[in-house]
């Protein structure tokens, strides 16, 4: 296995989104505290700071060009001309303060919202929400702590969803016509002693990968929800990952350095024991990952 290795250092201060284009063979990331988007041409072994000063917590591509993202004020289409229209802030009288988010195969957005104080037990409880391609939007679960990654199986079947507070991947059952979810279910429960689930993707074969912060990990389970393999992530605060490439072979990894959360880490965590996080890193392991699908939003821009 080649090593992983540090691509970009912008010492992101909670570096996450990791979104692959396959139209402009480009990967995006994110700074969320830091309010930052970037962008690295991957061909060209090239990166920049490609905007400042927007929120993005969640990140998605458009059928049309530009962008889906999620922040903290709502859902925002970000067009090629660098403009910001808003989609939905709030739905049923509830605010959308969100965080990470997936297109389904039909192009409507699923994200979460997240209320998380870690200074505090009494917070609101978050919501999974739906949006349709006119714009409309439907809270489809409630009950989160902390929404996290979400990612869909290869036959489109299943839509994984992890609750980072919980310290769980749940799985829906999940039906392409109208965009419905039911039935879930614990996938994976990870242990008091180990990071918390934080982004995820899903690959080629069905896998499900996630970033496990504090765990300073990433980890990839069978479809059944058994850990299949482990690999370590210089950085404690492992955030995010997707897959990318020509082939969908290369795998990039968020990491962030400002501690954030630390009464959910492990108790045998110490964040002074190594490095935190802050850098992109690749790997490649010859596993294939698949293409995300594209948002398809069609809402009055004017």
């Amino acid at each position: 296995m080649k090593p992983v290795e540090a691509i970009a250092d912008y010492g992101d201060l909670c570096g996450e989104c990791p979104t692959w284009s396959p139209r402009d063979q480009v990967l995006y990331w994110s700074d969320i505290s830091g309010r930052k988007l970037y962008r690295y041409a991957w061909p060209a072994r090239t990166h920049e700071v490609h905007h400042e000063g927007v929120e993005v917590s969640g990140i998605a591509n458009h059928a049309s060009g530009g962008l889906v993202i999620v922040n903290s004020e709502g859902i925002w289409l970000w067009k090629a001309d660098g403009k910001l229209h808003l989609v939905v802030d709030t739905v049923e009288g509830r605010k959308c303060a969100l965080n990470d988010c997936i297109a389904d195969p039909e192009g409507r957005l699923f994200t979460g919202s997240c209320f998380f104080d870690p200074n505090s037990d009494d917070y609101d409880l978050g919501f999974l929400l739906r949006v349709e391609k006119d714009g409309t939007a439907q809270i489809v679960d409630e009950g989160i702590h902390l929404a996290n990654g979400l990612g869909f199986s290869p036959d489109c079947s299943t839509l994984y969803f992890a609750d980072s507070a919980a310290r769980i991947i749940y799985a829906y059952d999940y039906r392409k016509d109208d965009g419905a979810i039911r039935n879930r279910r614990v996938f994976a429960r990870i242990p008091g002693d180990q990071g918390i689930p934080d982004g995820l993707t899903v690959d080629a074969e069905g896998f499900v990968w996630s970033a496990q912060w504090f765990g300073g990990c990433i980890v990839r389970y069978d479809p059944d929800g058994t850990e299949q393999q482990r690999i370590v992530i210089p950085a404690s605060q492992s955030s995010s990952l997707t897959f990318g490439g020509q082939d969908l072979t290369d795998i990039f990894v968020t990491s962030a350095s400002l501690l954030d959360a630390l009464s959910l880490a492990p108790t045998n965590y110490r964040s002074d024991g190594g490095a935190v996080g802050g850098p992109l890193f690749h790997l490649n392991l010859g596993i294939c990952g698949k293409p995300d699908y594209e948002a398809r939003l069609q809402v009055d821009l004017t």
